[in-house]
């Protein structure tokens, strides 16, 4: 029996029509896919109601991951593959397996010989990116800084002393409830000339995306609570 394939799928990043983000030739490979793992079944068949897929949604199998699935419970996860079906990752919001529990999924496959199949669709990491003016040759994805005060104040001057020592960009995103407590703590420790790039509800109508000075960013903090947000920080001269 021939193996099937892992089909990773990008969603929309907030309440955005599938046809304004995924191409239609993506929205056409995942309508034919029956098996599906993904973050929360109920997010996930909105998804595929708008795909309309060629299947009832009753009728498409769901299996979870999500951050309290455990590692040795994941490979079971691609048995439709090796029953010769495909399947599709798909995440909750963005690209799959960045920032995002797919990623031991994805290695687990590769272990197991499993064709991966990447689809193109929105990352609100690189748009960030791509919209801040920041060195986009040369960055570091760091995740989520730590939530304790005094960790959290040491990673800040270690990002800003990696970026000026390399000329790197360091992208980092925080749970959105805490993303205001997170924006503090960086105006308050970056030095005045370090630039921030704030970017919020990307590919929304509410889309913010604000690049400046941690000097001028003092005067005139934005309210970002809750609105999901990448930050983007750089204190290089290089670039």
């Amino acid at each position: 029996m021939t193996p099937g394939k892992l089909f990773l799928i990008p969603s929309p990043l907030g309440e955005t029509r599938l046809g304004d983000i995924l191409p239609e030739n993506v929205q056409r490979r995942v309508a034919n896919l029956r098996h599906f793992i993904v973050e929360h079944p109920k997010t996930a068949r909105l998804f595929l109601k708008q795909i309309e897929c060629h299947w009832p949604l009753q009728e498409i199998e769901m299996q979870i991951l999500n951050e309290h699935t455990r590692f040795n419970e994941i490979e079971q996860l691609l048995a439709p593959v090796f029953s010769g079906y495909d399947i599709g990752l798909l995440s909750e919001a963005g690209c799959p397996a960045i920032a995002d529990p797919g990623a031991n999924l994805v290695h687990i496959a590769h272990q197991k010989n499993v064709t991966i199949v990447p689809l193109v669709g929105p990352s609100s990491i690189f748009l960030a990116l791509m919209a801040s003016g920041f060195n986009g040759q040369n960055f570091h994805f760091h995740g989520y800084l730590p939530v304790k005060d005094d960790l959290k104040i040491r990673a800040i001057h270690n990002l800003e002393e990696q970026s000026a020592k390399m000329g790197q960009t360091q992208i980092f995103i925080e749970a959105p409830y805490r993303n205001q407590k997170l924006l503090e703590a960086l105006v308050k420790y970056c030095k005045d000339e370090t630039k921030l790039c704030i970017a919020s509800n990307l590919t929304l109508e509410s889309e913010y995306i604000i690049t400046k000075s941690i000097k001028t960013w003092k005067s005139n903090l934005p309210d970002i609570n809750k609105k999901p947000t990448v930050f983007l920080l750089s204190n290089s001269n290089i670039f």
